[in-house]
């Protein structure tokens, strides 16, 4: 009788117990809603990037290309020289857009769309400044388009998906949320990265993060990692300033930004109540700043009748002026607010008539860097570099591999294997940054430079005169 009544009950309550199981897994369903359909929709856009190099030696040939010591850009090779990118189609007519480090150098390039039809690419511009590049292809196929997303209107929290090309698998999807806005990872003067914690691997740079309704808002493009592999910390390009390089791309085949002739720095805290602005350093004589009267130490507050929030932010939305077009700047000098106008003019031009104050440095057969200016050869700490000088096993940066005699370097007590770790404050993880510093010091009347260096001891540092003439 007793196993009787233990029957009848198990039998009268396994139906509430199947009910409650099913509604738990509504409930899960409700909360976590699945992707599917919106993945179905926008893979076609997608597209699988190859390239080709020529065969480069042992010491040229890497599967990362480092932002600086923690942040790299994935883009992948082989034995053969061939890079693996991602890269989404923006228009029917076959225009495609991805990173540049995906294509750079490339000696052809190669398109795989989502149902396998491959295409050969021509890049019809490139921008190393932002890290974009536009391609084209020409197919048969229907193509579909990407539909841009307004990424100032991201919030961190939001979801987003990211498809892309990893370790060249084909099209992947990672889903993940926006973990920061506006992160600058030192790859550049303007700077303005979206953070995610989706899966980026290597294969992926170039690839679209879409927002949940289907619009791109970012082009995946950097990670942050100590060891080169995702540590679950992605970044992208806006999809505000991708869309812009787009379009300039498309029409000049190369970037027009707007200049103004000034030199800007952060403010190192609140002044008379500004809670954000920019620092005036200095001013090019003849420029745009000049003719309207600005000068250095003024704080400029304000662009356009926005608010300015900081150097990087106000560089990019000088850029994007149009040339010739008249700009309003709210300056704060001397405890009174007062607006300037001021007429934008062409950087690349200005930057042409600078070419002879440009800082030259010669590669060497050692794949050093001969730098004749401060009289030293700098190359890029490896592992074979490492146990030539015995240096830290964890160092980064640039060091000394050659001095020549005589010459300011040596007066000021610099040797090889010394680690180049800062000029002028800021850090020097490539000999482009170390390029871009001496850049700014000789064309500001070859003013000296402030370089930290160390040695298997110690941090020192010395200041060192560029050579004229």
């Amino acid at each position: 009788m007793l196993t009787l009544l233990l029957m009848l009950g198990l039998l009268n309550t396994a139906p509430a117990l199947v009910y409650a199981e099913e509604a738990s897994k509504d409930t899960r369903n409700e909360r976590f809603p699945s992707f599917a359909d919106l993945v179905e929709e926008l893979l076609p856009s997608v597209v699988n990037i190859s390239t080709q190099m020529k065969a480069a030696s042992d010491s040229e040939k890497t599967e990362i290309e480092e932002v600086s010591p923690e942040f790299k850009r994935f883009f992948g090779k082989d034995d053969q020289q061939e890079a693996l990118g991602s890269g989404f189609i923006i228009d029917e007519t076959g225009y495609i857009l991805t990173n540049n480090h995906v294509i750079n150098d490339a000696d052809s390039i190669s398109v795989t769309l989502w149902n396998n039809t491959q295409a050969q690419a021509r890049v019809i511009g490139k921008d190393d400044k932002t890290d974009i590049a536009l391609i084209k292809i020409e197919t048969a196929q229907n193509l579909t388009p990407i539909k841009f997303g307004d990424s100032d209107k991201v919030r961190v929290g939001d979801w987003i998906l990211a498809i892309g090309n990893p370790f060249g698998l084909g099209g992947s999807v990672t889903a993940g949320i926006v973990s920061a806005k506006s992160r600058d990872i030192e790859s550049g003067q303007y700077d303005n990265f979206i953070q995610t914690d989706a899966s980026i691997n290597q294969g992926s740079s170039g690839g679209p993060m879409f927002n949940m309704s289907g619009e791109v808002i970012g082009i995946n493009s950097a990670i942050f990692s100590s060891n080169g592999a995702s540590m679950g910390i992605g970044f992208a390009i806006p999809s505000n300033l991708a869309q812009w390089v787009a379009e300039q791309l498309k029409q000049n085949g190369k970037i027009i930004r707007g200049w103004l002739g000034l030199k800007i720095q952060p403010l190192e805290e609140e002044i008379s109540g500004l809670s954000g602005g920019v620092l005036v350093s200095d001013v090019s004589v003849g420029g745009p700043a000049e003719k309207s009267g600005i000068k250095a130490g003024d704080i400029i507050y304000s662009y356009n009748n926005k608010a300015v929030q900081n150097t990087k932010e106000f560089s990019r939305r000088v850029a994007e002026s149009k040339i010739g077009s008249e700009g309003k700047i709210g300056v704060w000098r001397n405890g009174q607010k007062r607006d300037v106008n001021i007429v934008i003019e062409n950087q690349e031009s200005q930057e042409k008539t600078k070419t002879g104050l440009r800082v030259e440095i010669k590669k060497t057969e050692a794949n050093g860097y001969e730098i004749p200016e401060i009289g030293m050869t700098l190359a890029k700490i490896t592992p074979e570099l490492i146990q030539r000088y015995e240096l830290p096993p964890q160092s980064n940066g640039m060091v000394i591999t050659e001095i020549q005699a005589g010459r300011e370097a040596e007066k000021k007590g610099l040797k090889v294997g010394n680690i180049i770790v800062k000029i002028d404050k800021k850090d020097v993880p490539t000999i482009e940054q170390v390029k871009e510093y001496l850049d700014e010091a000789k064309m500001e009347h070859h003013r000296p430079i402030l370089i930290f260096f160390q040695d298997k001891d110690s941090l020192h540092f010395a200041t060192l005169k560029l050579k004229q003439g």
